[in-house]
């Protein structure tokens, strides 16, 4: 992992985190206990702040990017799925984003819904608690299930387990 300073700001990681190789953590990125950014991942916060929640995993390839004086904020218990790209947008606690997904500026993902693959969230859109949103621009597929939210968090904690089995055996992580 390559973790610059930008002018005063800097990452500030809790020391109960994985960040696997490869991932570069730019300017003031703000890294919760349990949480886990993932191979070839990009969080630049030069201009502006990325604050990752507890348990929260940023899986592989995925890019984190602010503008100037909009954070990137990411609840708690939150999976980002491989290559997505979340700018300067805000993802409530117990989410799901799908593989590929662009989340755009001033965009809040409420708590407890999922974002499907490939969606595109377009800038300062907001949807209801609960959602499905899927598609390209996205909309409201349907609310979720009880099931479906209850289940959410299971993605969370399989990552951190993930991530302590492979720190465990010393392999792939900083």
């Amino acid at each position: 992992m390559a973790d610059f300073d930008f002018s005063s700001r800097k990452p500030e990681i809790h020391p109960d985190t994985f960040i696997a190789e490869g991932a570069r953590l730019v300017g003031r990125v703000v890294l919760a206990a349990g949480s886990s950014v993932w191979y070839n991942c990009v969080l630049r916060a030069d201009v502006g702040d990325i604050i990752i929640g507890e348990k929260t995993n940023i899986q592989d390839n995925s890019t984190i990017h602010v503008d100037f004086d909009l954070p990137a904020v990411i609840g708690d218990h939150v999976t980002v799925g491989h290559g997505a790209i979340l700018h300067a947008c805000t993802i409530g606690s117990h989410c799901l984003i799908g593989m590929g997904a662009v989340i755009l500026d001033k965009a809040v993902i409420p708590p407890r819904s999922i974002v499907g693959a490939g969606a595109l969230i377009p800038p300062r859109k907001t949807y209801p608690e609960g959602s499905l949103i899927l598609g390209s621009p996205a909309i409201v597929a349907r609310k979720l299930t009880a099931e479906e939210i209850e289940r959410l968090p299971e993605h969370a904690r399989e990552y951190v387990l993930l991530w302590k089995a492979i720190a465990g055996r010393g392999i792939g992580g900083i």
